[in-house]
């Protein structure tokens, strides 16, 4: 009987050893060591070329991707990144794809709400608000104004192509001397011709309106357009100098709204 019984616990200690070796032993951390057998390494590699390569390859990379790329934040940088293509992604793409029509739109807007802004300041609130007039300084900036700035804008840069400080001051000179009087002189006389005046009471206008707006426009302007020239790319100037021109033309809408010239 102890006979039987060393040879099954032999049998029982062989076993267990084998079954450790088959087994894996724990390190020094606690993460298992597997180890295989010779037989199970050669299936293994049979199974490996059995399955795609392209395929194994993106399940390693999952299992040994690091976990915060697993439990990113969606408010990471990465994820804002791809997040930025929205109103500014849009509106920056139109300006590539539909540059003269994109500027047009924004300039009818900015004089629309420029026009609006202009009669709650100046009108009484008892007044209602004058929509043709503001009708009119729409289609001026949509159908003069913004096409014009495309273009002119354009133009200086082609003939001025540097943003140093002596070429930026140069760019403000030409628009002093060339564009805003253009301009100013289009504005008033597009505007007083809309509103039935003649060509005597559209000089008689602009003898009386046209000097002190100069002189408004030289105390606002050159500011405005040294920021724009030196720091703006050239297809977001015409959008930089509309929001400048904002205040601007809260100004003009005022001025073209004053009663005929005697």
């Amino acid at each position: 009987m102890s006979a039987g019984f060393l040879r099954n616990g032999g049998k029982s200690y062989h076993f267990i050893h084998s079954l450790l070796q088959r087994h894996s032993i724990a390190d020094s951390i606690g993460a298992p060591i597997l180890r295989r057998r010779p037989h199970q390494q050669q299936q293994s590699k049979a199974y490996d070329g059995r399955f795609p390569h392209s395929i194994y390859r993106k399940i390693r990379e999952f299992e040994f991707s690091s976990p915060s790329t697993f439990f990113s934040s969606p408010f990471s940088s990465t994820a804002v990144s791809s997040q930025k293509v929205g109103l500014v992604g849009w509106y920056l793409g139109m300006v590539k794809s539909r540059p003269i029509l994109t500027k047009s739109i924004t300039s009818a807007l900015i004089y629309t709400a420029a026009d609006l802004s202009s009669q709650t300041i100046a009108a009484p609130a008892s007044e209602p608000y004058d929509l043709i007039r503001t009708l009119r300084m729409a289609g001026y900036g949509m159908l003069i104004l913004g096409p014009s700035l495309h273009f002119w804008f354009n133009f200086v840069s082609k003939i001025l192509p540097k943003r140093d400080l002596i070429t930026t001051f140069k760019k403000i000179m030409m628009g002093q001397i060339l564009y805003g009087p253009t301009m100013t002189v289009v504005f008033f006389s597009v505007n007083a011709a809309l509103q039935g005046e003649n060509g005597t009471e559209i000089i008689a206008r602009l003898k009386r309106d046209l000097l002190p707006t100069m002189i408004s426009g030289v105390m606002y302007w050159p500011v405005c357009d040294f920021v724009t020239f030196k720091f703006v790319p050239v297809h977001l100037q015409p959008l930089v100098s509309n929001s400048f021109s904002y205040l601007w033309t809260v100004y003009m809408t005022y001025m073209a709204s004053l009663e005929k010239a005697s």
